[in-house]
């Protein structure tokens, strides 16, 4: 019986640190219409996905850095997937009118 409640006991720390650490890469940026922005990740990315190509457009410059260009107001996610095919960030990117 204690082995069968420690290994659920383990199981369920597992679940929680995996769930808390994807949450962490979830942000929000935002950037004005006409800009960009240079966004860095800690960890290396394969791909990148982009929710609205209508709204931003993401050039990538390093295995760890995109640049972030927007195109028209609005939002888009961008996702970074790594070599394993495991999205490891989440950015929300919110396209505002510039500022005169």
């Amino acid at each position: 019986m204690k082995i069968r409640l420690r290994a659920c006991m383990l199981g369920l720390t597992l679940c929680l640190v995996a769930l808390s650490a994807s949450r962490a890469s979830d942000e929000t940026m935002t950037i004005a219409l006409g800009t960009s922005s240079l966004l860095t990740l800690d960890r290396p990315f394969e791909t990148v996905l982009v929710g609205d190509p209508q709204v931003v457009d993401v050039s990538r410059q390093t295995d760890r850095t995109v640049l972030v260009k927007a195109i028209n107001r609005g939002a888009s996610n961008v996702v970074f997937v790594d070599a394993n095919s495991i999205a490891i960030a989440n950015i929300r990117v919110v396209v505002r009118e510039a500022r005169v």
